[in-house]
């Protein structure tokens, strides 16, 4: 497995990295992985762009320090803090390996990382979670989201992890003001955090834990970010 490192020196150059996974991996043959810190902003899904209060949700996160950004995929705002981490896990896209198995199978993969770090954790979300969907981790409170993006070649299995209690509170108060701009319900007291699970605040053990995780025991062939530029 390809696991790529690095963080580049803004949002754009970082979604770039992202975009050209899938190009690693149909020419390689092998999946890549990427956990990493983005820089501090808000992404916006489609539903939100589309809704009638999306400008002053942009401007509530402006002025919160927060850059607003559109992603491709859908489902609902995500704040990354500068420290909330971000994952995406590239597969060949191959015949009858379905949506649905993809998300239990990095579901698991989550949960076997973070039970290895000490964090009880369990699937499902609670009520008004940020970024609502079927595909969550939660221990009072949700501490990670899962999205998935198919290609005709490959799928890209993404999403977001709050690692720390000092970002668990602070990506619930960027996003109240947000998702009231946006008319969807929203409590920040539904943020959780790895921290708060029982696991490590530190982020780079996270990062360590999620690797092995999804390299199963494989051979790993580690990738500077910028090498993909």
């Amino acid at each position: 497995m390809h696991v790529v490192r690095g963080r580049l020196d803004d949002i754009g150059a970082d979604r770039d990295v992202v975009d050209a996974l899938p190009e690693l991996v149909v020419e390689s043959g092998e999946p890549a992985f990427r956990a990493w810190t983005p820089h501090r902003h808000v992404a916006f899904g489609r539903r939100d762009a589309a809704a009638d209060g999306y400008d002053r949700a942009r401007t509530a996160a402006r002025k919160r320090g927060y850059t607003p950004i559109e992603r491709q995929v859908g489902g609902r705002a995500v704040a990354y803090t500068g420290t909330v981490l971000a994952f995406s896990y590239v597969v060949q896209n191959e015949e009858g390996d379905s949506i649905q198995a993809r998300y239990e199978r990095t579901t698991d993969l989550l949960e076997q990382a973070l039970e290895r770090l000490g964090a009880t954790v369990e699937p499902g979300e609670p009520e008004a979670a940020f970024c609502p969907g079927d595909h969550s981790l939660q221990h009072d409170g949700k501490l990670a989201g899962i999205a998935q993006r198919v290609r005709r070649d490959t799928a890209v299995v993404g999403g977001c992890l709050v690692v720390s209690e000092v970002d668990e509170r602070a990506v619930g108060d960027v996003l109240d003001p947000i998702y009231d701009a946006l008319g969807v319900p929203f409590d920040p007291e539904s943020v959780g955090s790895i921290e708060s699970a029982g696991g490590p605040d530190d982020t780079d053990a996270v990062v360590e834990a999620l690797e092995a995780a999804f390299a199963a025991g494989g051979p790993i062939e580690r990738i500077d970010a910028r090498e993909l530029l």
